[in-house]
């Protein structure tokens, strides 16, 4: 493939790369300080621009540092298809985004040129960006990159990230970009969901973390109290961006989000996080305290709805598809149970990162993935919704098609998760049922900062340690101490930490076994700052 090097290298040495600064592609793609991060997104607009050249297709950038500060931000790549980028390039990413000189860039983008040829018609590369400050400097930073590869940049501004996804999946398929038509699937498959039966009595409570989120709910806004679902929404950019609200926040804090007046008791509330890809769930409790409704329990609402739909079809027995839900070792072990024991679902567990658990639910005919942490959908195989498709009009096969259209097929989207959750409700299992599927075991999690964390290898889907030697070891004989317990450390994929979790029969007990393990790795793995 024949491009113009010197105009890259031009371009390259307008943006250099900050000094002893090594970014690495991760779970979450690059992300770190706004201010490091010009050349990363700019060598990121290299790459896509030579993807996109080489096959005709457009390609997405995502700028968002999703659930961190306001002071961070990161740049997310994403395929064709809508997916995230494929893990084989993600090493040609880290290799592009360390690179030390504008000669080592061209270095390494000849070398990924050569074998390529060029498409009958240029691809495109669309970016979208979430409300941090310092997402338009980053977006004109991939622009660049993108340009000295000679391919057009699509920018469609600040978008939800699966609203980015989205659009790159519909662009490709059909060639227009229409944020509505994305506004108006969802409308459309929530009526579907929700036709014949009464809405709610009670308004949705939304905290929307002060990010992109709150402009994509003002937007519904309308078209759902027509529907009959009314949304009180805070926290809609008044404020610091994910500062003490947020489903990050929520989910790991177990409190109200700041900025969300006073609740009744029973009132349905809900958290999505900055760029609106998570969203987790909660109550006032009698005693007044957070009932958190986390992506675990969205992920048994879902798996019990999905079950109650298929049982429903004339024709279709439960024995001729496999669902299938698919956790990491942050699921909790309560809805673990409910999930394998109550409803007979196989349950897979991979590594912590959707990318894991997308590529583990394509496996089943209905794939249904959530983190805890509330960043989840469900995927249906394309065979079955060809067979879905050929069957008559039964009401249960037009809902189940429509929960395949709400729900995002590419990644997980807050905003289609919100709309599922609520037609459930309002249509299958009520509030306090879902509050009591199954009791969460008590949880605690902890981070310990390290010197290298780099050197705590896991294995079994990251529940054991094999590095340092040893550590599991000590962890092991801790949790035989505690009755129900369960521990695991592991080395975050987007912060300089090691992360724990530990749950057990009590909180208190959970709460102990997290400071012992992270003890333990604060002894074993080099622990800086406070030991505590």
């Amino acid at each position: 493939m024949q491009l113009d090097w010197e105009a890259i290298q031009a371009a390259s040495a307008a943006h250099p790369k900050p000094a002893a600064f090594r970014p690495s592609y991760g779970t979450a793609g690059f992300r770190t300080d706004a201010t490091l991060l010009p050349s990363t997104v700019f060598r990121c607009g290299l790459l896509l621009g030579l993807r996109a050249k080489a096959t005709g297709q457009a390609w997405g950038v995502m700028i968002t540092a999703s659930h961190n500060p306001a002071s961070d931000n990161g740049v997310k790549l994403v395929e064709p298809s809508g997916e995230m980028l494929a893990q084989h390039y993600e090493t040609h990413a880290t290799s592009l985004a360390q690179a030390e000189t504008d000669d080592d860039v061209v270095s390494l983008l000849k070398g990924l040129a050569e074998p390529q040829t060029l498409a009958g018609e240029p691809g495109k590369v669309i970016i979208g960006r979430d409300t941090r400050p310092s997402g338009p400097v980053l977006v004109a930073a991939c622009a660049a990159g993108v340009t000295a590869i000679g391919v057009q940049l699509l920018d469609i501004g600040a978008v939800t990230t699966p609203e980015l996804h989205h659009t790159v999946q519909t662009y490709n398929q059909y060639g227009a970009l229409e944020e509505q038509a994305y506004f108006t699937n969802l409308l459309e498959s929530f009526r579907t969901l929700t036709c014949g039966h009464a809405p709610l009595a009670d308004d949705l409570h939304v905290d929307c973390a002060n990010g992109v989120g709150a402009q994509k709910l003002q937007q519904l806004e309308a078209g759902l109290h027509k529907l009959g679902l009314q949304l009180q929404l805070y926290n809609v950019g008044e404020g610091q961006l994910n500062h003490l609200c947020g489903a990050d926040y929520v989910q790991k804090q177990q409190r109200f989000p700041a900025g969300l007046p006073a609740t009744s008791a029973g009132a349905r509330c809900a958290s999505i996080d900055g760029d609106a890809d998570r969203i987790v769930f909660f109550t006032k409790g009698p005693d007044g305290q957070c009932v958190l409704l986390d992506g675990d329990k969205i992920a048994a609402l879902a798996a019990v709805y999905v079950v109650k739909l298929i049982s429903r079809i004339p024709g279709l027995s439960a024995a001729e598809v496999s669902i299938g839900v698919v956790q990491t070792a942050y699921a909790n072990g309560a809805s673990t149970s409910f999930l394998r024991d109550e409803l007979r679902l196989q349950v897979a567990c991979t590594n912590t990162g959707v990318k894991y658990l997308h590529h583990e639910a394509k496996l089943f005919d209905i794939g249904i993935y959530f983190e805890s942490n509330g960043h989840g959908t469900v995927l249906f195989k394309p065979s079955l919704l060809q067979r879905l498709q050929d069957m008559d009009g039964h009401v249960c096969v037009m809902q189940l098609l429509a929960v395949s259209r709400l729900m995002n097929q590419a990644v997980g989207d807050a905003l289609s998760n919100l709309l599922l959750v609520e037609a459930v409700l309002q249509t299958s299992i009520n509030m306090q049922d879902w509050i009591a599927m199954y009791k969460d075991l008590p949880s605690r999690q902890l981070k310990v900062h390290v010197a290298d964390r780099h050197q705590i290898v896991t294995t079994d889907a990251e529940r054991s340690c094999v590095s340092p030697a040893g550590m599991q070891e000590s962890i092991d004989a801790v949790v035989a101490e505690y009755p129900h317990g369960r521990a695991f450390a592991r080395p975050s994929g987007t912060e300089d930490v090691v992360r724990i979790y530990a749950e057990a029969d009590t909180q208190e007990a959970a709460d102990s076994l997290a400071r012992r393990v992270a003890g333990i790795v604060y002894d074993k793995a080099g622990g800086i700052g406070s030991r505590s």
